[in-house]
């Protein structure tokens, strides 16, 4: 079939108190609103549709969000450059988080927009012939949005003002949520099985919504609320209810069940159109995005304005609110590592200069992994391909690219006074704790960030017990990527013009994993990933892809090794969901996955109460272990303050409105 990159226009539905501003439209007539009169040719109706894609970037990639889905989890804390906006959603007494500086808030205004618009074309789509197939997106954006609301917020407004579900054009102070399982049930689940029932095999443009992609989502809302009705730590919700009962008379079973079935169909009738990459270096490798794995994705380009407001070409982002840089914001700053262009008295050079390359991007320094995610989550750097394809561990020197006279110097001196020519390892973050341990300076030192040295070797170096809110690995995986570079530094501040990615097909073996875990029947899987559909079979087709190596990311040289079978004979014989929440970040280490996880599954404090990081000033090596405040009200977010002003209500009412804690 002929398939068209999707043009991407931005546009924002009139929702009075819950919209967060008019955005632009591109590629059609600007407008502010949508209006039922727009509606009412397929024209518009296509526009509406091509912005519900649109808006993915005002979430995905929007690195205050991303913060909110990272920090606080056992995979990152704050790092040396924090603000208030990361500090407090550590929980560890830098603040409190408040219904002002949650940032949250950023998919509020943005997921009642496209709720709006999904209701306005599916309200007139219908009357204009307008086919299933493609209203059927529109009510795919409407669950998929619904869905992160209500995960993030608990019960949420069904009526936006004209009546639940309805396409509202009025402008409303007023406001009512409703519960949990109204969400589900009334809007969630019948606009994402719609989708399964009515949505094309294969997309109907590069990047399209599919049957596939709306089974993945469903069976992740049915095996949500599944854990929700189950609540097996007592978590309180709200609004509140007597019980947890589903209005239906369904039990928590039936929807593990629901879920484990739409996964294993998802898996089993993927066709040509999704399938896993060979090693799990593909899955995130720049000049491989939009993989066949990659199910849905917030999208940039390089050099349109239709993903994203400005072309890419500047020093700097074009838009907060539209850009792709949330990696930055766990990127330490490596421009400040030195070398020396004498080998015998020491004349700092910088050696890694910033750069427009997957390993490199733009340093924020305002979140950082925690000594735990080298030393536990990826204890095996090994067998496991996916610690090499997450991190930037080697920073190489590219000090020829940069201006002169630092470009002229064809050799330069770093540890030990040994010399290193561009592209050598200026700084690794080392797998294990050597032996004889690493020197560490008692400041910043020769290198300039504190790291230490080994007898012998060229590069600084410091070990998982070494890794600080200052010095860290970087996140390769989201790295900045361009085509333009020629043979300079590029463009470095600029959004990054890839896909922000939203969806995997691998995450169905973990979702049908999940749920066997909590008593789903299980049937052998048949097909290109057979196994027997047991939680242990399903998770091993992900271990065994991992186990797969074509190259060494930061050895920078390629690598062909099979250690699949090694990798299988480490799963446990019986896998819980604690297993399979470690396997999850391994997989999708941060990625945005992890807070979401751990409320699903109630295992926030578990796995995140306490961790170890050193401190914020060079040379500071010396873990010291953190506590984290996570109280049951925690495990939803507050509604923005921005949206509790806005009420015509009284102060009680407000109150009422609020979540609990905030």
């Amino acid at each position: 079939m002929k398939r068209t990159q999707i043009k991407t226009i931005v546009a924002s539905a009139f929702l009075a108190i819950f919209s967060g501003g008019c955005k632009k439209i591109l590629d059609e007539q600007p407008r502010a609103t949508f209006t039922p009169d727009y509606f009412q040719t397929s024209q518009g109706v296509q526009g509406g549709v091509t912005s519900l894609y649109a808006h993915l970037r005002t979430i995905y990639g929007q690195g205050y969000y991303y913060n909110t889905c990272e920090t606080g989890t056992d995979e990152a804390t704050y790092a040396q450059s924090a603000d208030e906006n990361f500090k407090v959603m550590d929980i560890s007494g830098q603040g409190n988080i408040t219904s002002s500086n949650s940032r949250a808030d950023v998919i509020w205004g943005s997921s009642y927009s496209d709720i709006n618009t999904a209701s306005g074309i599916i309200e007139n789509g219908g009357k204009l012939g307008v086919s299933n197939a493609l209203l059927a997106e529109a009510k795919f954006f409407r669950g998929f949005d619904y869905f992160l609301l209500v995960q993030t917020f608990g019960g949420v407004a069904l009526d936006l003002g004209s009546g639940e579900l309805k396409f509202n054009t009025s402008a409303v102070r007023t406001s009512k949520r409703n519960t949990v399982p109204e969400v589900y049930t009334k809007a969630i689940f019948p606009d994402l099985t719609a989708a399964v029932n009515d949505l094309p095999d294969a997309p109907r443009v590069v990047g399209g919504v599919t049957k596939t992609v709306a089974r993945l989502f469903l069976a992740k809302a049915y095996l949500t609320y599944g854990w929700w009705l189950e609540n097996p730590n007592n978590i309180p919700t709200y609004p509140a209810v007597a019980n947890r009962t589903d209005p239906a008379g369904k039990n928590p079973q039936y929807y593990y069940q629901q879920a484990y079935n739409l996964a294993v169909a998802g898996i089993t009738n993927a066709g040509t159109n999704y399938a896993l990459q060979p090693t799990y270096y593909d899955v995130n490798l720049a000049t491989n995005d939009r993989n066949k794995e990659i199910m849905l994705w917030a999208d940039h380009t390089e050099n349109s304005t239709y993903t994203g407001g400005n072309i890419y070409d500047g020093n700097g982002p074009n838009s907060l609110n539209q850009d792709n840089y949330a990696v930055w914001m766990m990127t330490f700053n490596y421009t400040n590592i030195r070398s020396s262009s004498s080998p015998t008295t020491w004349s700092a050079v910088s050696s890694v200069q910033r750069e427009a390359e997957q390993h490199l991007g733009r340093p924020y320094i305002r979140m950082c992994p925690t000594i735990g995610v080298v030393k536990n989550t990826f204890a095996d750097k090994t067998n496991d391909s996916r610690y090499d394809g997450t991190f930037t561990t080697v920073y190489r020197g590219n000090w020829q690219k940069g201006s002169a006279p630092v470009s002229t110097y064809s050799t330069l001196y770093n540890s030990n006074f040994l010399p290193v020519t561009p592209g050598s390892a200026i700084l690794t973050f080392l797998n294990d704790e050597p032996v004889p341990p690493i020197t560490y300076p008692s400041g910043a030192g020769n290198s300039n960030v504190g790291a230490g040295t080994l007898p012998g070797r060229a590069d600084w170096v410091v070990s998982p017990n070494g890794i600080s809110r200052l010095v860290y690995p970087g996140l390769w995986k989201l790295g900045t990527y361009r085509t333009d570079n020629g043979t300079g530094l590029g463009y470095p501040n600029a959004g990054l013009t890839r896909p922000f990615n939203i969806a995997k097909f691998s995450e169905l073996f973990f979702i049908a994993a999940e749920a066997a875990v909590k008593g789903a029947t299980t049937t052998a899987v048949t097909g290109t990933y057979a196994n027997d559909g047991t939680a242990r079979g399903l998770i091993n087709i992900i271990r065994a892809r991992a186990g797969k190596w074509r190259f060494d990311n930061n050895g920078n040289v390629a690598k062909i090794q099979d250690n699949s079978a090694a990798m299988i004979a480490a799963t446990p014989a019986t896998v819980d969901i604690d297993y399979i929440l470690a396997e999850r970040s391994r997989e999708y280490f941060g990625e945005g996955y992890r807070w979401y996880d751990l409320i699903r599954t109630q295992r926030w404090t578990a796995f995140a109460s306490t961790y170890q990081i050193c401190g914020s000033t060079a040379g500071d090596h010396t873990p010291v272990t953190v506590s984290r405040s996570i109280d049951s009200h925690h495990y939803l977010r507050p509604i923005p303050q921005g949206q509790i002003d806005a009420m015509q209500a009284s102060a009680d009412e407000k109150a009422a409105y609020q979540n609990p804690g905030y």
